[in-house]
């Protein structure tokens, strides 16, 4: 199948949940009723479907991606992979079934070594960026490269032990600079290659990964015992 694969929040879409997902249904709902939403759009359960199929992304979704966040960037002024005011986007999962905590879900994307900079310096807040950014570097690890999440959570948790930390908001914005180099050589080491810093390649290779999430063993149990179909999509 090919076609109409991304849809904006407030784009007429027919198909309702089964096309939009729950989570990209009750976004284009609540837009519609002038609810405050962020700007974003939904990639559709088609897409997922035919990417299942074929295990590649399907033709024309790449480019229909690339004019969703150039329509982003128009709304909110800034720019994807902007080193001095990034935009950053997430990518999250949303069946037509709610399926909680079966799939994934990756914040930040956008974020790189210049991007954390930017903002830092336009948000006033170096700690809220460099924990934005740490926290990218674990969830792109896990969900993208299957790194184990272990690995991530014991170096966090070293470093509170050092610094004397009790949560992780003890944390100041240098322990945290610490922490995301620390992220970044267990990322090279587990992974074999440098945390990516385009952000179209993180972004490409996080809708990868969220589709491939549809299938991963937690999500196929949750169906069977749910008796939810298999042919559902995210």
């Amino acid at each position: 199948m090919s076609g109409h694969y991304v849809f904006d929040f407030d784009e007429p879409a027919e198909g309702g949940k089964e096309l939009l997902g729950g989570k990209g249904a009750g976004l284009a709902e609540m837009t519609g009723l002038e609810i405050p939403v962020p700007a974003g759009f939904t990639i559709t359960t088609d897409a997922c479907r035919d990417y299942s199929r074929a295990q590649e992304l399907p033709e024309g979704l790449e480019a229909e991606i690339d004019e969703h966040i150039a329509a982003l960037e128009e709304r909110t002024g800034k720019r994807f992979g902007d080193p001095r005011d990034p935009l950053l986007v997430s990518v999250r999962s949303g069946a037509a079934v709610s399926m909680p905590g079966m799939m994934d879900t990756i914040l930040n994307l956008g974020l790189n070594d210049e991007a954390v900079e930017g903002l830092a310096a336009t948000t006033g807040n170096e700690r809220f960026a460099q924990d934005s950014y740490r926290r990218l570097i674990q969830m792109y690890g896990e969900v993208v490269d299957g790194i184990d999440a272990d690995r991530f959570e014991r170096a966090l948790a070293e470093l509170k032990q050092e610094r004397g930390a009790q949560q992780d908001v003890d944390l100041t914005a240098d322990d945290l600079r610490e922490l995301v180099a620390t992220f970044k050589q267990l990322y090279e080491q587990e992974a074999g290659g440098t945390f990516p810093q385009d952000a179209r390649e993180q972004l490409g290779r996080a809708v990868r990964a969220v589709f491939d999430s549809w299938d991963n063993p937690r999500a196929q149990v949750y169906r069977r015992a749910h008796h939810i179909p298999d042919d559902l999509g995210t």
